[in-house]
């Protein structure tokens, strides 16, 4: 075995082993070793996409080389090493964007706990995606779940943050208790937990006609439970209230990773374990369709109507989790493609306009209120720039990320050919130009200068700068330079089958 397969399984441990260590470190030092595990796994996870595409193969990786059901694997391709390193990536400059909020908000004996929630929370997204193994995979859903809902409610001082914790927190555990019995039902009658075999399972199962029923309620109950996890409408109520009252770097990790590892794992469950021609026929996608438009208007509806930066921004999120699962929705490999790409361009997207949101906030004298901010943009340019080409990249004006996905959804919707282009291409219009009526009335509130003069209660630092200028960059390189990693998308779909 090639010595670079080893790094999606290394990455996993190293991250782990990164909860434990950062737990008995200061808090000072938690952060330069959960920086290091970061580097590392990102560097790990780039070297391995690097292989796999010159390979143009996926592979299994089987822990002590036990085969099932004695040992556990996990499985790479393509689309997997490109998630993990966008994860790792983003994990890393949300961090960096926000890490003197994350000193401020936290108390000085337990800040080092926020870095063991973050490498905790990194190892389950990293198994999330190169998990083999469904229950493993509801595993790390947990240790995802719990540590998602500390690092909103880590914020000790707001009262608003433990209450949207508990709401959080529920509506999650909803989400995988659905799951987890989608997973027995599914254990019982295959007998398997391991994907392919699983799939192998399934087909036979499906075209005997052999529980039928039993095979129909475990589609429903994966597309729900996940569905509720990854905030999609209707059950995207919870969403505001935590990332609006969490701070900086969690709102940010929260709304452009956590997220969207739960939709990735339902990616995966619908190509790799129960197919996607029985999900077609299940009529799933077209459940999820309609979830997808309303969450598109009704989330920017939403959006247009808040005085909050940080709640609009969270809106947002919810009208953007609506265009990927249109794309799921639309059940073809374009489709599927065109969703993938918009995790990419959201997730290198919303971080950088709630760091954007961070920087408002300091010189706003810490509020997040439309009336305190204005100006807000001029008195911190690097976030006021950031926050630009975040909201033009939202909207999806040409040359910014956004658009290319936008582009994407819109032709998978054409080629589709069936009531669902109409309604798919009348929805991305709405949604765009509403997206247009709350992100620019926003920026003119950033621009206006104030009646008083606000003063910097906190300066920025070299990191956040940095954090700001690389997500700037990710940005024009996607908007500008998207084919090569429009590509590796499409081939590592095509490894799915």
């Amino acid at each position: 075995m090639n010595l670079v397969q080893n790094f999606p399984f290394l990455s996993i441990i190293l991250t782990l082993s990164g909860g434990v260590v950062c737990s008995v470190l200061k808090g000072s030092n938690a952060r330069k070793y959960c920086y290091f595990v970061l580097t590392s796994v990102l560097v790990g996870s780039l070297l391995t996409m690097a292989y796999v595409l010159s390979t143009g193969e996926s592979y299994v990786y089987m822990m002590g080389h036990f085969p099932a059901p004695w040992g556990n694997e996990i499985r790479v391709g393509v689309l997997e090493t490109i998630m993990a390193s966008l994860f790792s990536g983003i994990m890393l400059l949300s961090l960096m964007g926000g890490m003197h909020h994350i000193f401020e908000d936290t108390e000085d004996t337990k800040s080092n706990l926020y870095f063991t929630l973050v490498s905790l929370l990194s190892a389950s997204l990293l198994a999330l995606v190169y998990t083999n193994d469904l229950f493993t995979g509801y595993v790390f859903v947990e240790i995802n779940t719990i540590a998602s809902c500390a690092l909103v409610m880590i914020r000790y001082r707001s009262g608003k943050a433990l209450v949207a914790t508990v709401r959080y927190l529920f509506m999650s555990l909803l989400g995988s208790g659905l799951f987890l019995i989608g997973i027995t039902i599914l254990y019982d009658i295959t007998g398997h937990l391991l994907m392919e075999n699983i799939a192998q399972s399934v087909s036979v199962l499906f075209q005997t006609g052999t529980y039928a029923f039993p095979l129909s309620v475990v589609v429903v109950l994966f597309s729900m439970g996940l569905a509720i996890k990854s905030a999609c409408f209707p059950f995207h109520t919870w969403l505001p209230g935590a990332h609006g009252n969490a701070t900086v770097s969690s709102s940010s990790i929260l709304s452009g990773l956590v997220l969207k590892g739960y939709i990735f794992l339902l990616i995966k469950i619908f190509y790799r374990v129960i197919g996607m021609n029985i999900i077609f026929h299940e009529r799933a996608t077209n459940v999820l369709f309609i979830f997808g438009v309303f969450a598109m208007i009704i989330g920017s509806i939403k959006a247009i109507q808040e005085k909050d930066l940080k709640r609009m921004l969270a809106y947002s999120s919810v009208a953007q989790i609506g265009y990927i699962f249109l794309g799921i929705g639309l059940g073809t490999e374009a489709g599927i493609a065109a969703a993938c790409l918009h995790i990419i361009v959201h997730a290198i997207t919303k971080p950088m306009l709630f760091t954007a949101c961070g920087g408002f906030m300091d010189v706003s004298g810490g509020s997040k209120k439309f009336s305190d901010i204005q100006g807000a943009g001029l008195r911190d340019k690097l976030s006021g720039i950031a926050f630009i080409v975040g909201a033009m990249s939202m909207i999806g004006i040409p040359f910014f990320a956004g658009f290319i996905s936008k582009v994407y959804l819109t032709t998978a919707a054409i080629e589709y050919s069936s009531i669902k282009t109409v309604v798919a291409l009348a929805a991305l219009a709405i949604s765009t130009l509403l997206n247009a009526c709350y992100y620019i009335p926003a920026m003119l509130v950033l621009f206006t200068h104030p009646k008083t003069e606000k003063v910097h209660t906190h300066p920025r630092s070299k990191e956040m700068s940095l954090s700001l200028y690389i997500f700037i960059g990710l940005n024009f390189l996607m908007g500008c330079f998207s084919q090569p990693i429009v590509n590796a998308v499409i081939q590592g779909i095509a490894m799915f089958r």
